[in-house]
Formats: C-alpha cells, structure tokens, sequence
C-alpha cells in the first residue's frame, strides 16, 4: 500500500508539473501577442482542417488590420451585442455570469456561458468551440493572463481581427469584404449592428439571417451609439 501511494503522489507531482509548465508555455506565448500580431488562432487551424477534409486546397479569408483602420461603428457594435460592461470589467461580467448559470439550471444543460469579450478571445486563441467545465476553467485562467498583461485597446484589437465571421472567415477585414465588398474602415451602424449579432453562431446566421436577427440587430444599432470603446 505504501508503494502504491507513493507511486500515486508521484504521479500527481509529475501531473503538476506538466499543468504548470502548459500555464507558462501559454502566458510566454500571450506575452508575445501583446506586441506581435496572431498569424494564426486555435480556432482558425479547426476551421481549415475542416475545410481541407472536403477541398485540401482551401484557404481561410483572413486579413489583419491596424485598430485604426476598423470601423467605430463595429467596435461599438461588438461592444454593444458582446460585452457592453468591457471597459469596466477585469475579464468577468459576474452578473452576466450569474443570469447564464441560471439559464443553464433552468435548461438542466451547459448552453448559456455568459462570456465577455476577453472570455472569447481566449477561447478563440487557445481553445476549441467545445462545452465542458475544464475548458471553462482553461479558459478563465488565460483570460485572467490576458487581462493582466494586455490593455483594453489591445484585447479588442486581437478580438476583431481573430473573430470567426463565417465559414472559413475571420476577422473584421474579411469580414466585410465578404459580406459587403468594402474594408472594415468604411464600414456603416448598420453593417457593424448586423456582424455584431452575428457572433454567437457565425456559419450559421451567414445563411439564416431572418426577421428575428434582423431585429436584434436593429436593437443593436440603437444601443451602439453609448457604447464606450478604447
């Protein structure tokens, strides 16, 4: 029995270990990203692996723009649909939390995540799209390294430029190309209120965008204009 517990706390220590290194290969890597720009997110490599399944030639829509060179408008909108506590908050919105936890025991299922701007973000980096506990708690210690090290401008910045748009779109740039043939800057209140609301499900309001979006994102519209953004 001694041998037993002896090899199991080694075990554990060795586990440890292994969770300790991970946490610090993760924040060395949103250390680098504080500066230098994503080429690639967890998400985007899921999506083309995906993609490459049924045409091995594809490629995903992804262009990187400057904070400067996205429409207000979008930030806004995000802001306004996504998070609209986000530059009050340090990466958690307890009460939007608190209404998800109580839709999902009313729902007796995980559904609701109530996740901020930042929560987003470092599930869009690191993680997958999957619902689980542990990826929760992933999750909420990288947006805890993210909050920590990052400024609000610069957490927005990633957010839309990494933000999955569509089937194999990402980012604001992409986006609006894809949508309206024109760049992120030019983008309209209008144009912004209908991509914002479209980023909880993105491949599939690409091609089911009715009435009942349509109207969410007219609520959006009016509600983006007190929005407050770095």
């Amino acid at each position: 029995m001694r041998r037993v517990l002896s090899w199991l706390g080694r075990g554990l220590a060795v586990a440890l270990l292994l969770l300790l290194f991970w946490q610090a290969v993760i924040f060395t890597q949103v250390i680098w990203w504080s500066r230098f720009d994503p080429g690639s997110t967890s998400f985007m490599r899921m999506r083309l692996a995906e993609l490459r399944k049924a045409e091995p030639m594809a490629q995903l829509k992804h262009e990187w723009v400057a904070y400067e060179r996205i429409s207000i408008h979008l930030k806004r909108a995000v802001v306004a649909a996504e998070d609209d506590r986000f530059l009050d908050h340090q990466g958690f919105d307890w009460e939007g939390i608190q209404r998800a936890l109580e839709r999902n025991a009313e729902r007796g299922r995980l559904a609701a995540g109530g996740s901020t701007i930042s929560q987003q973000l470092a599930k869009n980096l690191f993680l997958s799209p999957s619902r689980s506990w542990l990826r929760k708690g992933q999750e909420a210690v990288i947006t805890v390294m993210i909050e920590t090290t990052w400024d609000k401008r610069r957490i927005l910045e990633v957010y839309l430029n990494v933000a999955e748009w569509g089937n194999g779109v990402f980012g604001a740039e992409a986006a609006a190309r894809h949508y309206y043939g024109r760049s992120a800057a030019s983008l309209g209140p209008a144009e912004a209120a209908r991509l914002a609301v479209m980023l909880p499900n993105p491949r599939l309001y690409e091609h089911r965008f009715g009435p009942r979006m349509a109207a969410h994102a007219s609520r959006v519209q009016r509600r983006m204009i007190h929005s407050q953004v770095p």
